[in-house]
């Protein structure tokens, strides 16, 4: 059925009263910047106004207001529940993840909504794609908007998705003005340009997972031994399912402590399975640096081992963007690495971190999987997780592009309080297709490393990952002054850790260690 259609049997009212029968409004002049929009939705019977012949557009408009126009233009008549005349409208919202449990409370209601709320919420009733140059695009908006520093994270990328689609622009000194109420005129614009960009998703429809997954197990290396995949599963030497939970160091070259025996030993303890070595190519890493990185790296691979935990051995490429461009050094790297560790079954290589920039899956980061693949596997049938574009985040275009070598898994990154189910969407998207998916490296805060600390969205990924039985690490192990640190500042590596010694981040992690 058209979106026309759809909006033609919605019934919504902004905080109106059933009158004007020309739906013209004596206060909304020809030409103005909202005129085209009040009219169709008055147009279409989305909306009418007062007794007195008026719209008002500088008006404010409530968040049960808001929801529930969206809410009828996606899904039509909802069934009232509850006391409040929207409870129904906002419970099929809050059940379709427009809204989490902390953003918007009954007593909220009658509220006018704020900018940034009405962002999240179009974006995700009417099923807004993201741009393939979004990420780009963050970093244009990210200094154009002069205020976006105060956008909290978890709206970032929604308020750039956006602009980027013209749902919305700044006002006239360049603000976005995140915590401001939406007018009833701006309400109009958002909806009708939403309407036009996005595919609407009923909000009534079951979520469409994929197909329940055997149960997992955890445990170490003792217990589970070489691992291998199997379909896009991780399995164990039985061929079980298993799922690796546990954490990723900082920059070796910065905060190396955290990957001794005992700071590795505490999160074994806590019931991680499971440490990533994050060893830097570029940020005064192993280019600049090689033999003490090499070293150091190759030391907290050591010292997992001997905690029975599985380990990733990151080639840690960020700030040089493209992995081809330090694709020699990776290759006598990664000879050396897999000779070393040829018998070891704890070891996992991830040749590639979070390629970025100006680059392509087909034209950068496959040629250069399919130069360092076939290295490895002279010494090691070990699992190789290979990184995306985008921050590993174009695991869709791997999927409709993969690599034809056994035991590889393409790893998904993300932030709880910048990334969510747009990039959930992807993983399923590429499971569907066959690609095993990996979370190498992910973090309850905002992309940079602050921000938060975000656990009613780190939690529903959480979910997310365990049904799926998608394994994980967590950014990161260390004392950093950032809240995606997992540790206290002052936190002794070799201390016993407890709870008091963890971040409200790493109480988060821990506990999902054994989850």
């Amino acid at each position: 059925m058209k979106k026309s259609l759809r909006f033609t049997a919605a019934l919504a009212v902004l905080c109106m009263v059933l009158v004007c029968s020309a739906f013209k409004f004596s206060d909304v002049a020809p030409g103005q910047w909202y005129t085209e929009n009040i009219e169709s939705m008055a147009d279409l019977g989305l909306l009418n106004g007062y007794e007195d012949g008026t719209f008002r557009p500088e008006g404010t408009i409530t968040y049960a207001e808001f929801v529930s126009v969206a809410a009828r233009c996606v899904a039509g008549s909802v069934p009232p529940s509850g006391t409040h005349w929207a409870s129904g409208y906002m419970k099929r919202a809050y059940e379709s993840g427009w809204y989490d449990y902390d953003e918007i409370y009954e007593a909220d209601f009658d509220k006018p909504i704020t900018r940034q709320m009405a962002v999240k919420i179009v974006d995700l009733a009417f099923n807004i794609p993201q741009n393939e140059q979004e990420d780009n695009a963050y970093y244009k908006y990210m200094t154009s908007i002069k205020d976006f520093n105060e956008i909290p994270g978890r709206y970032g990328y929604l308020v750039v998705r956006a602009y980027n689609n013209g749902i919305l622009t700044g006002d006239e000194n360049g603000n976005f003005n995140p915590m401001s109420n939406l007018t009833r005129a701006e309400a109009c614009a958002i909806i009708m340009r939403a309407n036009g960009k996005g595919s609407a998703v009923n909000v009534t429809a079951a979520p469409n997972p994929t197909e329940p997954p055997a149960q997992a197990i955890s445990g170490g290396v003792s217990q589970n031994g070489r691992l291998s995949v199997s379909g896009v599963q991780l399995v164990n030497q039985n061929g079980e399912p298993v799922v690796l939970r546990g954490m990723s160091s900082h920059g070796i070259q910065w905060y190396g402590n955290f990957t001794s025996y005992n700071a590795i030993k505490n999160t074994a303890d806590f019931g991680a399975n499971l440490f990533r070595a994050a060893m830097y190519t570029a940020e005064n890493g192993y280019i600049d640096q090689r033999e003490s990185v090499k070293n150091a790296a190759y030391a907290a691979v050591d010292n997992a081992v001997a905690n029975d935990m599985y380990v990733i051995l990151d080639w840690h490429i960020l700030s040089d963007g493209d992995p081809l461009r330090y694709a020699d050094e990776a290759a006598e790297f990664f000879a050396e690495a897999s000779a070393k560790y040829a018998g070891v079954p704890n070891v996992i290589f991830e040749i590639c971190n979070e390629p970025n920039g100006n680059i392509t899956w087909s034209g950068n980061v496959k040629p250069y999987a399919e130069r360092i693949i076939p290295i490895i596997r002279q010494n090691s049938d070990a699992v190789i997780l290979v990184g995306s574009p985008t921050w590993s985040q174009d695991i869709d275009k791997a999927a409709d592009d993969p690599l034809s070598f056994s035991n590889i898994m393409y790893t998904c990154h993300f932030y709880a309080g910048t990334h969510g189910s747009w990039l959930r969407d992807r993983i399923d998207y590429a499971r569907s297709k066959g690609a095993p998916i990996f979370i190498s490296e992910w973090g309850t805060s905002a992309a940079d490393g602050s921000g938060g600390v975000f656990l009613g969205e780190s939690a529903e990924w959480m979910s997310f990952l365990a049904e799926r039985n998608i394994s994980w690490a967590n950014w990161s192990l260390c004392d950093k002054n950032e809240t995606s640190a997992a540790l206290q500042g002052g936190t002794a590596p070799e201390a016993v850790w407890t709870e008091a010694d963890l971040s409200e981040s790493g109480r988060f992690v821990f506990g999902e260690f054994r989850r």
